[in-house]
C-alpha cells in the first residue's frame, strides 16, 4: 500500500483542475481505460515529479510539451526528467501540444505501440 502523503495529492488535485487544452483533449481519450484497455491516470507524482499521465500496469509516463520545452535550459531540464524517470524504471512518451491538437489519432497509436502489448498469459 503506498503511503499517505497529502501535499502529494493536494498537489495532484491542483494540477488537474489546471490542467492544460492538450492535457484536456488527451485525457479525454485515456480515461476510463479508452487505449487499450489501458489504466492510466493524471498529474501522478513519480519520485520528485509530477508527470502528466501514467499508465503504473506498463510503466509508462506520458509527457506532453508546450512551446516552454524549446530552449537549450528547458530541454536539458526535459532530458534529467526523462533520466531520473528511467532510472525508476519508467519509459517516458513524450508529445507536443501541436501533435496532440492536429494528429491525436497518430498520437494514441503511437502511445498504443509504445505501452506495447499485454504481457500476461
Amino acid at each position: 500500500m503506498r503511503h499517505s502523503q497529502p501535499w502529494r495529492t493536494n498537489r495532484s488535485r491542483v494540477l488537474r483542475a489546471n490542467d492544460t487544452s492538450a492535457e484536456a483533449k488527451l485525457w479525454a481519450e485515456l480515461r476510463n481505460r479508452q487505449l487499450g484497455d489501458l489504466k492510466f491516470v493524471r498529474q501522478a507524482a513519480v519520485g520528485g515529479y509530477f508527470v502528466d499521465f501514467l499508465c503504473r500496469e506498463r510503466k509508462v509516463v506520458v509527457e506532453i510539451d508546450g512551446g516552454t520545452h524549446s530552449t537549450d535550459a528547458e530541454l536539458a531540464n526535459d532530458a534529467a526528467r526523462s533520466d531520473e524517470l528511467s532510472s525508476r524504471g519508467y519509459r517516458v512518451f513524450r508529445v507536443s501540444n501541436a501533435d496532440v491538437f492536429e494528429n491525436l489519432d497518430d498520437v494514441l497509436s503511437a502511445l498504443l505501440a509504445f505501452a506495447g502489448p499485454d504481457e500476461a498469459p
